[in-house]
């Protein structure tokens, strides 16, 4: 279902900024057609489907229409449309996020990019790439093997989420223990502002470090600041064939992040370093015995939490030897992959968490949040006295090469309710308490989901005053009519 916040919080959110939504004639909507080359839509079927995202908000009523443009200067005229007759805009990809970015309410227009969906250029010699933002990352990867380069952000919505959406989202992932989130991977961008401007930023060099970082302020956005139509990112080489994979089996989640935490001691760093806790596991292994016949069941039948490390590059069965060393003493035993196979059995229990997850009854919530890796322990225990107070089963899964942790709240819905209005109380209450557990730790609300509608109201508390009031001010700059995804991240 998605991110949590209160249900009447995200609901009036949701309405605020469209409540005086204008009305728009059919003079007013036959030209935007016409622009558009016919690439819209206002039939309520359409209409509604992309009003949502996968967070579980459901707007109050359904945008003016959906557009798609398949060229920078059609997301000008329509940008330019929606100024002259002011409309709020809702940028889109492929509506994968969690966070509630991507809802259109009553009276926007939709302005989704799958179909600019293009790699225009590779450049091998300069390790960099020039794509539009509709491309999937898969497709992207396709494409790019063939010279033998990778783009590594490696969210696990990678064969169905646009790299633009990865990039509005500052998406994370399985392998940011060692090669970081997305922002780490992209050189610079073309945008289109609110009244139609098309600016160029960032760069195609290595190092660049002219003016203010202007790109960095478009990731991670979502959607508020412009519309991306073009991404400069940076490639790497194809990693060599070598990888290494271990299972670390342990009692709990506590010595689970204990043992990852002592990989991070060790002055180790792994590619991936990902941790089930106990009910997860146990939620993944009988989704997999049910699914996979080949599939082995590295805790043996007994309750277990997880810890799997994958190593790289040159030298990867050599750290890997030291990576069993370091968790070892945590560790019930400790399984190293024997074959190809037994490496994507492993690899396929942490990508079937979720899937699995939705199987044990009830409805989810996917939660997000990130502490420092020492702490990660302390986090886990913390979550268990959360799960007993409020009385909600709290299967968590975590990123444990960088503390993000996503705890998943499973619950029987209201009565009658749909979306977030199925949500129960005590869920909610629950669920603001992770929140302030992380930063307490001095943690985030979020570390690859983003703000959205969802969390905007605990952001404050992790900004601050005056840097809230900064961010404020810094998005009437690139937006000064107010039309940009209006009710998201910030008010």
């Amino acid at each position: 279902m998605g991110e949590v916040a209160p249900a009447s919080e995200a609901t009036v959110s949701a309405s605020a900024a469209v409540s005086q939504a204008p009305s728009i004639s059919q003079t007013a909507l036959d030209s935007l057609r016409e622009a558009m080359c016919g690439g819209i839509a206002t039939d309520e079927p359409t209409l509604r489907a992309y009003s949502i995202d996968r967070s579980g908000v459901e707007p109050d009523g359904v945008p003016v229409a959906v557009v798609w443009p398949e060229t920078t200067e059609q997301v000008q005229s329509a940008l330019r449309w929606a100024s002259e007759h002011g409309v709020s805009v809702v940028p889109r990809g492929a509506g994968t996020g969690l966070a509630g970015s991507a809802t259109a309410g009553a009276g926007s227009l939709v302005v989704c990019l799958e179909r600019m969906n293009k790699v225009l250029e590779v450049s091998a010699d300069d390790r960099l790439a020039v794509v539009q933002p509709g491309i999937l990352n898969d497709e992207l990867n396709a494409v790019l093997h063939k010279d033998g380069l990778w783009w590594p952000p490696d969210p696990a919505s990678k064969a169905i989420s646009t790299v633009g959406g990865n990039i509005a989202a500052n998406a994370g992932g399985f392998l940011c223990a060692k090669y970081g989130v997305t922002q780490q991977w992209v050189l610079g961008l073309t945008v289109v502002l609110a009244d139609g401007r098309v600016v160029s930023m960032g760069r195609r060099t290595v190092k660049g470090v002219s003016g203010y970082d202007v790109t960095s302020m478009l990731i991670g956005s979502e959607g508020t600041l412009g519309i991306i139509v073009e991404c400069v990112l940076k490639v790497r080489p194809l990693q060599s064939a070598e990888v290494a994979t271990l299972v670390a089996v342990c009692d709990s989640a506590v010595d689970a992040a204990a043992a990852a935490s002592a990989v991070t001691a060790a002055h180790l760093q792994p590619a991936m370093m990902e941790l089930l806790d106990e009910v997860t596991s146990a939620a993944v292994v009988g989704h997999l015995v049910a699914t996979d016949e080949a599939f082995v069941d590295p805790t043996e039948g007994r309750p277990a939490s997880l810890l799997l490390v994958q190593t790289d590059g040159l030298g990867a069965e050599a750290e890997l030897a030291q990576v069993h060393d370091a968790v070892a003493g945590f560790a019930r035993h400790v399984r190293v992959a024997q074959s190809d196979a037994e490496t994507e059995a492993l690899i396929g229990m942490r990508r079937a968490v979720f899937p699995a997850i939705e199987r044990m009854g009830g409805s989810v919530l996917v939660e997000d949040i990130a502490v420092p890796r020492t702490r990660m322990a302390e986090a886990f225990t913390r979550m268990r006295e959360i799960e007993r107070k409020y009385g909600v089963a709290l299967p968590s899964a975590a990123h444990a090469g960088d503390g993000n942790m996503h705890p998943v709240f499973v619950f029987e819905p209201v009565a009658g309710e749909t979306g977030l209005d199925a949500v129960p109380t005590h869920v909610w209450e629950a669920a603001d308490e992770v929140f302030s557990v992380a930063l307490e730790m001095g943690g985030t609300l979020t570390g690859e989901h983003g703000v959205g509608l969802l969390k905007k109201r605990f952001l404050p508390e992790e900004l601050g005053a005056d840097q809230t009031e900064l961010q404020q001010q810094l998005r009437k700059v690139f937006d000064p009519q107010g039309i940009m995804n209006p009710g998201k991240v910030l008010d």
